[in-house]
């Protein structure tokens, strides 16, 4: 069961760092990463300064509810981004919560795990990610990892286990930084770009899609023109295909992931966003869920457009 929970972290990344894996006994060496994965002829993604205005800021907090194939509701995911005051080099915490609460499972197997990255500067890059977890009814687990962007040094340690040191070329994302930077670079619809993520123990490579525009209707947002965005996932973990992973963002200057979907071995996860909370996009700000109605299907769409008014959002 913690596999699956361990999964919904991957719905807003690439994959499961080392800072994530399961129940691995890791050595007090230092490891190094001497053959990257070809990058060909795709652009590394960079940030949009212009992006970083409205999306990405101090203060945005977005609620997702989670759901099995079917529509059973087994827990919520929640995301919160602060900054921290005081320092010369702008530092944001990036807060996870994923939760069973108000789940169908939650009597069963209760999870409540606790993901804050922190990252740093223009490019958002990661310099610490601390876990805590506690899953069932007797699984408990303290995990952290240090990223030096300079060096290339991922120190990991989880626990009371030695720890281990990885040694990749830097600049270096981990799963919740490579989610939230990816989302404000600039897309075009048919074109990729590469974001350098530690996973596996190692770094990749991974390809960012654009796939479509495509119109939301029945969001929390009300009826959203959306990019329709694909991580291409070439290294093991828990998945081991391509496009698995399916994230619907608002096709505007917030860049709302509204959905994220993946297929998994038997059936599906979906996190539907009903909860938005940023004053940089007043057309969004305070978005909560109108009673008897349900996110709709994606349909193509034909052009772009911004998102609703608040008159539209709050009737």
């Amino acid at each position: 069961m913690r596999r699956y929970f361990l999964i919904i972290v991957l719905l807003l990344g690439w994959a499961l760092p080392a800072a994530a894996e399961v129940e691995k006994e890791l050595p007090a060496a230092i490891e190094t990463d001497k053959a990257l994965p070809a990058a060909g002829a795709l652009p590394y993604g960079v940030i949009d300064r212009e992006l970083l205005q409205t999306a990405y800021v101090d203060g945005e907090k977005m609620l997702y509810e989670v759901f099995w194939t079917g529509g059973v509701k087994i827990g919520e995911l929640s995301l919160e981004i602060k900054r921290i005051k005081g320092m010369k080099i702008a530092t944001h915490l990036v807060k996870t919560v994923i939760s069973t609460e108000n789940g169908a499972i939650h009597g069963i197997y209760p999870v409540r795990d606790v993901h804050v990255t922190t990252v740093v500067g223009r490019d958002r890059l990661p310099t610490r990610y601390e876990v805590k977890q506690k899953e069932g009814h007797n699984y408990e687990a303290y995990r952290l990892t240090r990223y030096n962007q300079q060096t290339g040094r991922i120190w990991y340690k989880k626990n009371d286990d030695p720890s281990t040191t990885y040694m990749v070329q830097a600049p270096i994302h981990n799963e919740f930084s490579a989610f939230l930077g990816s989302r404000v670079m600039p897309f075009a619809v048919g074109q990729a770009f590469l974001v350098p993520t530690f996973a596996d123990k190692r770094r990749n490579e991974v390809q960012v899609k654009v796939l479509a525009r495509e119109t939301l209707e029945g969001t929390v947002l009300g009826t959203v023109e959306t990019m329709r965005v694909t991580p291409i996932l070439k290294f093991k973990g828990l998945y081991d295909k391509q496009g698995d992973t399916v994230i619907w963002y608002t096709d505007d200057q917030c860049r709302v992931p509204v959905r994220i979907n993946s297929r998994l071995m038997i059936g599906s996860l979906t996190l539907d966003l009903v909860s938005y909370d940023n004053v940089r996009c007043p057309q969004y700000h305070g978005a909560v869920p109108v009673k008897g109605k349900k996110a709709g299907k994606p349909v193509a769409a034909a052009g772009r457009k911004t998102g609703g008014t608040n008159e539209e959002h709050n009737n």
